[in-house]
């Protein structure tokens, strides 16, 4: 069928036939479609939506458009997890060593910073030689030797996926469901995955805001999954404050080497990575329940085990042989680091999550357009978490900057992001739902 043919089968309301899905996809992978096709054909699905079976069918052309890995050699379950994006949330550099310290493998395809989310690539290359372009024998190599990998998205994994996203980007059609599912899905598809994990982000430091709507995009996502072949589940995980104590990028790595070291016991942060990995273990068969799970999980952290295999993958990846130990000697810092002081006393009950995250490009540690230069330095460490009670003047945050004028005029803001009231909050749940 031609191009235009299945766009207007589209824009009519019609289900469209794999065969033509795998065929459109197939154009665009191959440079034979036009933006104006592209565009097309992503707006019609943004206003008619897709079936789980038509879902499934564009996952999958767009798996296929690429390199589709396989590990079958490996002789552990291949594992993975992916999280639609927060502010502070840094669980994917202490999950994937955690998991690999309980005998899964994890090849794990990250990605930038993406609006005002921080992106896991973006932290690593904190890292002094962090590689996370390798290529196929070094990801493998890695994988085998540290039972993880965190790299970004090569040329050859779903090419069709960059392609259609760049054009989504353009003509605000990033927002449909069923594009979100088949672009999330495809990379994770070609990455070889027996087994995923998904944490669908809800809050005002989230994409999905609305929990119904949040619940849409895991269902979609879980049903996709399973229904390509992959064991999958997801978490519903609340972003009504930042999830780590810090947000930026050489901070959140620095926050990482420490929860790894046992210092953030716990936390909520604590709750939500040991909880995804329990379910790591789960859906991948090594574990019979949840309670067992965890108590691995667990110990595998305070043994220190899980420390190790981040070791070995940083050092795998051209990072430091020490950087565990010395890592406050290789990150980058801020020239200047000052506090922002609560404006008065009272308990924190609320947080502009999405504005915070937008600081922190404010400060360079994002983009606002894909062509910027990070600055690894910036960003916020020691973030008190709600409930907390605060005096006037005591900290609210530490804030890394790179000049003092900068500085001044971001902590002013930060200051009047958080809600102070009287009366302490009722603590709310970290983990929201299970699908």
């Amino acid at each position: 069928m031609l191009p235009q043919e299945i766009i207007l089968r589209k824009r009519n309301g019609h289900a469209l036939a794999p065969a033509d899905i795998a065929d459109f996809i197939g154009r665009l992978g191959r440079g034979e479609l036009s933006e104006g096709q592209i565009g097309a054909f992503a707006m019609a699905v943004w206003f008619r939506g897709m079936t789980a079976e038509e879902t499934i069918a564009l996952t999958l052309a767009m798996r296929d458009s690429g390199d589709v890995l396989a590990w079958q050699d490996m002789g552990k379950p291949i594992a993975d997890k992916h999280s639609t994006g927060g502010v502070g949330d840094n669980v994917s550099l202490m999950l994937a060593p955690i998991a690999a310290a309980c005998g899964l493998a994890v090849p794990m395809i990250s990605g930038r910073g993406l609006g005002h989310t921080g992106g896991t690539l973006d932290k690593l290359e904190s890292i002094p030689g962090y590689n996370i372009m390798p290529d196929e024998a070094l990801f493998r190599q890695t994988v085998r030797e540290a039972g993880c990998a965190i790299i970004g998205q090569t040329a050859a994994l779903a090419p069709a996926d960059k392609q259609l996203y760049a054009v989504r980007d353009v003509t605000a059609t990033v927002d449909s469901v069923p594009l979100i599912t088949a672009s999330i899905l495809s990379k994770k598809l070609a990455a070889g995955l027996e087994s995923l994990v998904l944490d669908v982000k809800v809050g005002n430091g989230s994409f999905m805001q609305d929990l119904d709507q949040a619940l849409e995009l895991a269902r979609s996502l879980v049903a996709v999954a399973n229904g390509a072949g992959v064991r999958t589940s997801a978490l519903l995980t609340d972003m009504n404050e930042p999830l780590a104590d810090a947000a930026g990028n050489a901070v959140e790595i620095a926050n990482a080497v420490e929860f790894l070291a046992g210092q953030k016991a716990g936390t909520r942060l604590e709750s939500v990575v040991l909880s995804f990995a329990a379910e790591m273990l789960v859906s991948a068969g090594v574990a019979p329940d949840v309670e067992t799970a965890h108590a691995r999980t667990a110990a595998a952290l305070a043994s220190g085990k899980a420390m190790e295999h981040f070791s070995r993958m940083v050092h795998r990846l051209g990072g430091p042989a020490d950087f565990v130990e010395e890592y406050r000697r290789y990150l980058p810092e801020a020239p200047v680091v000052v506090p922002v002081p609560a404006p008065r006393s009272g308990y924190l009950a609320a947080c502009d999550t999405r504005a915070l995250g937008m600081a922190v490009i404010r400060l360079g540690g994002g983009r606002l357009k894909p062509t910027d230069a990070i600055d690894h330095r910036t960003g916020f460490s020691g973030i008190r978490p709600l409930g907390t009670r605060v005096e006037k003047g005591e900290p609210l945050a530490i804030l890394h900057a790179a000049d003092a004028e900068s500085a001044a005029a971001i902590a002013a803001d930060v200051a009047g992001l958080y809600t102070i009231s009287n009366e302490k909050p009722a603590a709310a749940p970290v983990i929201l739902a299970r699908i």
